[in-house]
């Protein structure tokens, strides 16, 4: 059993294996996905084993708008004696390349949590045996590809590899962000996390200044103004709710109670546009378009609220819309489903 392992929120499992399907189709690499309803992950198994690793290079994490992290399944192993979990691994392990480092880690779900103990002492014997099978450095190489243990249970276990820069360097590709306290809204995160998500350091550094204009549609009570904010930059709230007093006090924030989708700027001076208005995915999809391609603004990330059914088929639709409204323009589009998200997506529009 080999092919690509990806993991994701419990509950959309179908829309990951969906997404699998189509763009692995997309590199001609042909499979089907395997699943369980909740389970927080799924396994794309190749049809032809050599696949597995062409895979996970031909579709990196940043495309995969479902998956948090996923690496080239290669060999799964069932009913592990609890007693020697680690010979069949280096058995399994044998034909695996010299790898720089070792996540050993198991599904986001309450069962999975339950994992987390018996993962972190497991590593340190299992880093200790692959070191001296030769299958692991003996200090941590990041030229190297990284290895996984995957833990769906004590006694199933999933192996592969993947490249370091084409994961998430996070533990599960879990982004953990703690609420600031001044914040006005949990949803500040959302946008924290996206902006880490879609910008290296170099490129907040330059492209999120002090002294930038912003504007956030649907802003109230500034959960997404607040992320901005306190980046330095001027910011436009349009809501026809009231905003957190802290941040009109911050003397960077003009409030204007008006419609969203009627809004426009005096002067076309904004860099940012940020929006997490409750609309339909189509509708906010074509909007941020029109800002974009118009000159509104330079770059745009927003949210996407999605249906309880046919997700994937949902966000290919507001995809199309924004290449339809883009035409002809060079513009870069990258959606994820982020951590801080729920029953949404968020995405990263800007024009070359």
């Amino acid at each position: 059993m080999a092919g690509l392992l990806a993991y994701c929120r419990a509950g959309f499992e179908s829309d990951l294996a969906n997404e699998l399907q189509e763009k692995a189709a997309q590199r001609q690499i042909f499979g089907f996905p395997r699943l369980k309803p909740n389970s927080g992950f799924v396994l794309f198994e190749c049809y032809q084993a050599e696949d597995a690793r062409p895979l996970a290079e031909a579709l990196p994490l940043s495309e995969v708008i479902f998956s948090r992290q996923q690496f080239a399944c290669l060999a799964s192993l069932t009913s592990l004696d609890p007693a020697d979990r680690i010979s069949p691994i280096l058995t399994a392990c044998a034909d695996f390349p010299l790898c720089g480092d070792l996540r050993v880690e198991y599904p986001d779900t309450t069962e999975g949590r339950e994992l987390s103990k018996f993962c972190r002492k497991f590593a340190v014997p299992l880093r200790q045996a692959l070191r001296k099978a030769g299958k692991l450095t003996h200090k941590e190489n990041a030229s190297k590809p990284v290895l996984f243990a995957f833990f769906t249970d004590g006694q199933h276990l999933h192996l592969g590899v993947a490249e370091p820069d084409a994961i998430s360097p996070h533990p599960l590709g879990i982004m953990r962000l703690k609420t600031p306290a001044d914040a006005p809204s949990r949803s500040s995160l959302k946008l924290d996390e996206a902006i880490q998500t879609f910008l290296s350091e170099a490129e907040q550094q330059s492209r999120l200044q002090s002294g930038m204009q912003g504007v956030d549609l649907g802003a109230c009570p500034g959960g997404w103004t607040y992320q901005l904010v306190r980046r330095g930059l001027f910011v436009q709230a349009v809501d026809n709710g009231a905003m957190a007093p802290s941040l009109m006090e911050s003397g960077q924030v003009r409030h204007y109670a008006e419609d969203g989708f009627k809004f426009r700027p005096k002067k076309k001076n904004v860099h940012w546009l940020v929006c997490d208005m409750v609309e339909q995915p189509v509708r906010v999809a074509r909007l941020m378009a029109d800002w974009v391609r118009d000159g509104w603004c330079k770059e745009a990330i927003f949210n996407l609220k999605l249906p309880m059914k046919r997700r994937f088929e949902t966000v290919q639709q507001a995809q199309n819309c924004i290449e339809e409204a883009m035409a002809g323009q060079a513009y870069r589009l990258v959606a994820k489903h982020l951590y801080h998200d729920r029953e949404e997506i968020t995405l990263h529009l800007f024009k070359k």
